[in-house]
C-alpha cells in the first residue's frame, strides 16, 4: 500500500492508474482515494485552523468512468469527519476552484477528480482553496499521512456531515458570459456580441461541452459543427488534449468544412486550450503564446509575460517587439504561475503566465489556469476585431513559426539521474565553448540551452530533465530547412559516449 500511495503523487497534484489496462498495476481505487481523503482532512484541517465539521468541501469529476466511485469514497470519509460536502458531479478544474470564490458557495477547499489529457486508464486529483491550486509540498504531506493511516485502522468521527448535490457549471457559464459582454461592450449587441459569427467546439467527449451551448449559443454564436460535446470517459472519438495532432486536425477539417470563423479544443478538465482560425490554422503552443500575449500587451502595455522553456526565439522576439517584456522560466504551470506571482510580488506588472502545452493563467483572474477563461478573452478580441472587418489572426501580424521543431525523448537507466544530468550538462558547457557555431544561453532557468549558427541559419536546443519520469528531453527547432537534424546529429556525438542513455529515441 505505502509503494501504491508514493507513487500516485505526480508535482502538484495525484494521478494514477484507475482502470485495469493491460499489464498496469491499478494505484487509485476506491481503497487509495479514502486514505487520501484522511491525509487531506489532516492537511486542509491544519492549513486553515478549522476543524472538520466546521468546514465546507467542494467535489467534482470530468467525464473519467472512475470518477464517480472515487469521488465517493473521498466523500464518505469527508461526511465521517463532519464535513458538509458539495458534491457538484460533472464540473471543469477552473469552475471547482471558483466554488472557493462565488459568493453563493464561498467553499473552503475544492476537491477535483481528473487526469486532465492522459488516457481513459487514468485517474487524479487536484486540490484548491481560494488561493489556488496545492503545491508539491502539499500532496507530499497528504500522501504521507495516508500512508501513515494505511498501517493502522483510521477511527471514524461520530458526527455526521452533510452534502448538497447540485452543478456548479451554470454559475460558472454565467461567471463567463457576463466577461465576454462586459469586455466586448458592444454597443450594437450588448446582450448577444457574438452573433453573426459561426465559432465551433470539439470538447473530445470532456467536461467542455457546456462551453458550446450555455456561453456560446447564449451570446448569439452559431456553433454548428461543434463536435463530441457529450462527456464520455472512454474517449472513443480522440484524447482531448490540445497538443494533440489528431484531435487538432479533426478541428481543423470542421472549421474549413463548416466555414466557422474560429474554432476552439479543450482537454478534459478545460484547464487548457487552443484555437484554429478561419483559414484552418491551428493555434496552440507558440502561435497560442504569441497570440495570448498580443491581447495582453494591447491592454497592459509593457507587461512581463511568462513562459516556460521550449519556448521558441520567434515567440521572444514576437513579445518584444510588441512592447511586453519576456520571462522565459521552468516547463511546468505551477512553475511559470508561481514565478508570474513571484514578480508581481517584486513590483514587477505581470499580467501572464502561459506555457506551451495550453495552460494560460492571467493576473485579472487570480492566475488560475482556465481554458475556458482564455477562450473567453479570445473571443472578445475575436468580436471587437469582428466589427472592424478584421480576423484573430491579425493579431498575429509579424509573427514567424520556426522553419522546423522537434522533440527527442530518451530513457536514462543510471541510479542518481541528478548528478547523470549534471555531468552530461557540463560536457555540453564545455564543448559550446569549444564549438564555434554553439553559444551557451546564460538567462536560462532550466537544463542548458544553446543557440546554434550555421551557414544556411539559425537554430537552438534546450535539453532537460524530465519534471516526472527518467527521462532527458531534448527540444530543437531551427529556421532552416534539415536544421533540426544538423543539431540531433552534433547532440548526439555527445549523447553516444553516455552508456546508461537509452539511444534507440533518436
Amino acid at each position: 500500500m505505502q509503494k501504491k500511495l508514493e507513487r500516485l503523487q505526480s508535482s502538484s497534484d495525484i494521478r494514477g492508474i484507475a482502470v485495469q489496462f493491460e499489464d498496469r498495476e491499478v494505484t487509485l481505487n476506491r481503497e487509495t482515494a479514502a486514505l487520501l481523503a484522511q491525509g487531506y482532512i489532516s492537511h486542509i484541517s491544519k492549513r486553515l485552523g478549522k476543524n472538520p465539521e466546521d468546514m465546507r468541501v467542494s467535489l467534482g469529476v470530468d467525464s473519467r468512468v472512475t470518477g464517480e466511485k472515487l469521488k465517493c469514497a473521498f466523500a464518505e470519509v469527508l461526511m465521517d469527519a463532519g464535513m458538509e460536502v458539495y458534491d457538484f458531479g460533472l464540473a471543469t478544474t477552473p469552475s471547482m476552484f471558483m466554488s472557493t470564490v462565488f459568493e453563493n458557495y464561498k467553499c473552503d477547499s475544492a476537491v477535483m477528480f481528473t487526469a486532465s489529457h492522459l488516457p481513459f486508464y487514468y485517474n487524479g486529483i487536484k486540490f484548491f482553496t481560494d488561493k489556488g491550486g496545492f503545491e508539491n509540498e502539499d500532496i507530499k504531506e497528504i500522501t504521507e499521512k495516508a500512508i501513515e493511516l494505511s498501517e493502522k485502522q483510521a477511527k471514524k468521527h461520530i458526527q455526521k456531515g452533510k452534502i448538497n448535490r447540485t452543478s456548479i457549471l451554470k454559475d460558472y457559464s454565467e461567471f463567463l458570459v457576463n466577461k465576454i459582454r462586459e469586455g466586448v461592450n458592444s454597443s450594437k449587441n450588448y446582450e448577444k456580441p457574438l452573433e453573426g459569427m459561426r465559432i465551433i467546439v470539439d470538447a473530445g467527449n470532456g467536461s467542455g461541452g457546456f462551453f458550446a451551448k450555455e456561453v456560446l449559443e447564449v451570446l448569439g454564436a452559431d456553433t454548428t459543427g461543434s463536435a463530441f460535446l457529450n462527456p464520455d470517459g472512454n474517449f472513443p472519438n480522440h484524447i482531448p488534449n490540445p497538443e494533440d495532432q489528431t484531435a487538432i486536425n479533426f478541428l481543423k477539417k470542421s472549421v474549413t468544412e463548416n466555414n466557422a470563423d474560429l474554432g476552439i479544443i479543450f482537454d478534459t478538465d478545460v484547464d487548457r486550450a487552443a484555437c484554429v482560425d478561419k483559414a484552418g490554422n491551428e493555434i496552440n503552443r507558440n502561435r497560442l503564446i504569441a497570440l495570448t500575449s498580443a491581447i495582453v500587451l494591447d491592454e497592459f502595455p509593457g507587461s512581463t509575460i511568462v513562459t516556460d522553456s521550449v519556448t521558441s526565439d520567434e515567440v521572444h522576439e514576437f513579445i518584444v517587439r510588441s512592447g511586453g517584456k519576456h520571462f522565459r522560466y521552468q516547463r511546468g504551470y505551477k512553475n511559470v504561475i508561481n514565478k508570474a506571482l513571484e514578480l508581481n510580488r517584486q513590483g514587477i506588472q505581470c499580467h501572464l503566465a502561459i506555457e506551451t502545452s495550453g495552460h494560460a493563467a492571467f493576473k485579472e483572474n487570480k492566475f488560475l489556469d482556465d481554458g475556458a477563461y482564455l477562450t473567453a478573452k479570445i473571443l472578445i478580441k475575436l468580436a471587437k476585431l469582428n466589427e472592424e472587418g478584421k480576423n484573430i489572426e491579425d493579431l498575429l501580424e509579424g509573427y514567424k513559426e520556426p522553419e522546423e521543431s522537434k522533440e527527442i525523448r530518451l530513457r536514462i537507466t543510471a541510479d542518481s539521474r541528478n548528478e547523470y544530468m549534471d555531468k552530461l550538462m557540463k560536457d555540453i558547457e564545455t564543448h559550446s565553448k569549444k564549438t564555434e557555431n554553439w553559444k551557451q544561453v546564460k538567462e536560462n532557468y532550466e537544463g542548458i540551452r544553446v543557440n546554434c549558427t550555421y551557414k544556411e541559419g539559425k537554430g537552438w536546443f534546450l535539453l532537460r530533465s524530465s519534471l516526472h519520469e527518467p527521462i532527458i528531453c531534448i527540444n530543437i527547432e531551427s529556421n532552416f530547412q534539415n536544421g533540426t537534424d544538423l543539431i540531433t546529429k552534433e547532440v548526439t556525438d555527445i549523447l553516444k559516449n553516455y552508456k546508461e542513455i537509452e539511444m534507440s529515441g533518436l
